[in-house]
């Protein structure tokens, strides 16, 4: 997935106009950001917990941390997977009507 995403004003209106309201696309692109963050969250310490740290060696780089750190880092932000979720047609957006 590319990293990089630009937002065409022309795309946000066409999708404003298909799901109802610029505010809702908004909304539901800050909630699914927050679940992918949360999932990326969950993978790194998953990954970190299997590393050991030498506290006798507290000066030196832990290299397999750093190595699992660069790799996170290439990684799309989560705000620019949801947007491209949602302007991929990727993600259903559905209102509950009280």
């Amino acid at each position: 997935m590319n990293s990089t995403y630009v937002v065409n004003p022309v795309e946000v209106r066409m999708k404003e106009s298909a799901n109802g309201s610029i505010y809702k696309s908004i909304v539901v692109m800050g909630i699914r950001s927050r679940q992918v963050n949360d999932k990326i969250k969950t993978q790194l310490t998953q990954r970190m917990i299997h590393i050991v740290d030498d506290i006798d060696d507290i000066e030196t780089t832990n290299l397999d941390k750093l190595a699992i750190s660069k790799e996170f880092d290439r990684l799309p932000k989560p705000t620019f997977i949801a947007m491209k979720e949602i302007f991929t047609d990727r993600l259903d957006i559905r209102s509950i009507e009280r």
